[in-house]
């Protein structure tokens, strides 16, 4: 199999090269991504950073750059205006910026969302030439079922094919949502059609909620449909709220091994904790996403006990 799959068509040749470059550097030759999700600034507001179990340290946006800059993600997926804030401080980092965001004063029972760009490719590319960071890609979240879908699902698919034409990635976050959905947002058939929307927009990955089964549980067997469903767009499960580390690891193993999934988002998993202990949930992470190592070898990382 190769390493790196077929750059998009209707490209420019020096764009499919930047594009095989963008996808060999954050997939580390695994064809499987490890996204460290920081969009929760916006998504969140302060919600996910302060209070309860989580860290000091994470009060503070830079502790995001931190952790992505000494831990083996991927990519680190954020909203520009973040990496134009932190970036020139931490340049090696591989970014992936965040083009649309909502927050949640308006909860997910609200009906109908509707997030539209912030920024456009002009701006974007703007950016990439004056800041001379490693932005290897753009993403975008729709809303399925909200009475809004037209206005999201025009504006993704010009991204993404905008975003193809200069060699970036472009990543879906597509999340079933709004009156005509109600509580199905994490039906399996439905995570799996949102996974095949992404796809039909032309999509490198797709991040999603794993599916719930009827009794409330996330099962990595159920991600199956999904990634049918998706063909060669590569579906990320998203990380969700926080839970023990271990814990976090044992799901991710059966979405990769029994789903299918071709890696994982997650962000409060990973900067609700104090930089040494998110570093070292990082790498455990990656053992088994790019590594393809055991869960065991991976949950040993965790305490420092493998190499």
């Amino acid at each position: 199999m190769d390493l790196i799959p077929a750059a998009p068509a209707g490209i420019p040749l020096s764009a499919r090269h930047r594009w095989e470059e963008h996808y060999h550097l954050v997939t580390q030759e695994s064809r499987r991504l490890f996204l460290m999700a920081g969009d929760q600034k916006a998504e969140h507001l302060n919600d996910d950073f302060v209070g309860g179990d989580t860290a000091a340290d994470d009060a503070d946006p830079e502790h995001l750059f931190r952790i992505a800059s000494e831990a083996p993600v991927g990519c680190f997926a954020t909203q520009m205006g973040l990496v134009a804030r932190y970036g020139m401080d931490y340049p090696d980092i591989p970014y992936l910026l965040k083009l649309n965001s909502r927050t949640n004063l308006l909860p997910k029972t609200a009906p109908d969302p509707l997030s539209l760009q912030w920024q456009d490719m002009g701006q974007v590319l703007e950016f990439i030439r004056y800041s001379g960071l490693r932005i290897t890609g753009v993403g975008y979240t729709i809303y399925p079922g909200s009475r809004h879908e037209a206005a999201m699902l025009s504006e993704a698919a010009r991204l993404v094919h905008a975003a193809h034409q200069e060699g970036l990635l472009a990543v879906i976050w597509a999340y079933p949502r709004g009156e005509a959905v109600g509580d199905r947002e994490r039906d399996s058939h439905l995570v799996a059609g949102a996974a095949g929307l992404a796809a039909c927009l032309g999509a490198d990955f797709v991040k999603v909620n794993p599916p719930l089964n009827t009794r409330g549980e996330a099962e990595g067997q159920l991600l199956g449909e999904a990634v049918a469903a998706a063909g060669r767009t590569q579906v990320l499960c998203a990380g969700g709220p926080g839970t023990t580390a271990r814990d976090f690891l044992r799901t991710l193993y059966g979405q990769l091994h029994e789903g299918g999934t071709a890696g994982c988002a997650t962000g409060r998993n990973v900067h609700q904790r104090s930089q040494p202990e998110a570093v070292a949930l990082c790498r455990a992470i990656h053992a088994l996403v790019v590594g393809n190592r055991d869960l065991e070898e991976a949950c040993a990382l965790l305490e420092n006990r493998a190499p």
